[in-house]
This record gives C-alpha cells, structure tokens and sequence, in this order.
C-alpha cells in the first residue's frame, strides 16, 4: 500500500488524479530547522522526518511512504504560510513583479530504503496593484499556503513564468516522484 504522509489537498488532489490507491496519514513531525539550513536541504531534511515517522508509527513493512515539503524562497528569505491577512499582504507585495524559488523535498520510504531528491522551480510574478492584493486576500486563499498563494487557484493569475516543474510549485514533483516510485517497482503506467 501507498501512504501519502501528507494532509495537503494539493498532494491528495494530484496522487488521486495518477489512479494511485493510496492512503493518508499525515505527518505530524517537528517541522523546526535551523534558519541557517539553505532551503535545499531544508525541505530534503523534514520531508525525511516526515516519512521515517510514518513508517514508524502507521506502515507495515511492504508499505511505501511518500512525504514532501514545500518552501518557498525569496531573496535569502523564508516565505512561510501567513501569520495573517496582512503578514500574506506582505508577502504578496514581496512577490509582486519579481521571482522567488519553490523548493520541494521528495522521500520515499520502504522497508527501510529511502531515497530522497529536491525539486526547484523558478516563479516569475507580474507587478501586482494594491487593490489585486486585497481582493486576493479577500478570497481567503492565500492564508494557508506558502508564499501565501496557490498557482492552481486562483494565485495563477499573478504568475508570469514558471522555470521548472509546475506540480513542483503545488507541493509535489509528480515526474520525480513516477521515476521514484519505478525504482521501488511501482509502475504509474
């Protein structure tokens, strides 16, 4: 059995639409690193944590786990999910007409292998007006996601370019993840 060691709509959404049977149990993990760990190692750090405590506590032995870890990185800065409506302002004028970097780490454990790769992608955000950035924030979706805004809702209207993956920048690398899984002889075909 698959477990998604993840409560994250985005995750469910996206391993739902690849036909996996899976289940989930989400993580819960202290998610504390140190502010001097480069964002790279961050994300591969906690999404280890993640999945080695899922094994642990609700996986058999044959069970494969799949955790993540999003951050989203600007400037030598964290953009963590907002404290509140103005601390997601705050962020979202930071965005505005620049680019920042969304790293996620990528586990997957079973009986005890576990391999790990980090996934980057270049956002680019056109300039955003004041009253875009209440409206937005009016529509109570940027107040639990990193970077608060969400490129596969209604935050894609800001983004200019993406370089890399884009399910990336939704919290999961589903092409990294599919060449993952084959090494642990799951097929996604």
């Amino acid at each position: 059995m698959i477990i998604l060691a993840s409560g994250s709509p985005r995750r469910i959404e996206l391993l739902a639409s690849l036909g996996l049977e899976f289940l989930v149990r989400p993580a819960a993990v202290d998610e504390t690193i140190d502010p001097a760990t480069p964002p790279d190692e961050a994300v591969a750090e906690l999404s280890r944590r993640k999945a080695s405590h899922v094994y642990r506590t609700a996986a058999s032995p044959d069970d494969t786990v799949i955790a993540a870890d999003t951050l989203v990185w600007q400037d030598g800065r964290l953009l963590g999910k907002p404290a509140d409506a103005a601390d997601a302002a705050a962020m979202l004028r930071a965005l505005s007409g620049r680019r920042h970097t969304v790293h996620t780490g990528l586990t997957v454990l079973r009986g005890g292998e576990a391999q790990t790769v980090v996934s980057a992608a270049a956002v680019y955000f056109r300039p955003m007006t004041e009253r875009e950035i209440e409206w937005y924030i009016a529509t109570g979706e940027p107040l639990d996601k990193a970077g608060a805004y969400g490129i596969q809702e209604r935050g894609g209207i800001f983004v200019e370019r993406i370089e890399g993956d884009f399910f990336n920048v939704m919290g999961l690398p589903v092409c990294r993840m599919g060449q993952m899984l084959r090494e642990f002889d799951i097929s996604l075909l």
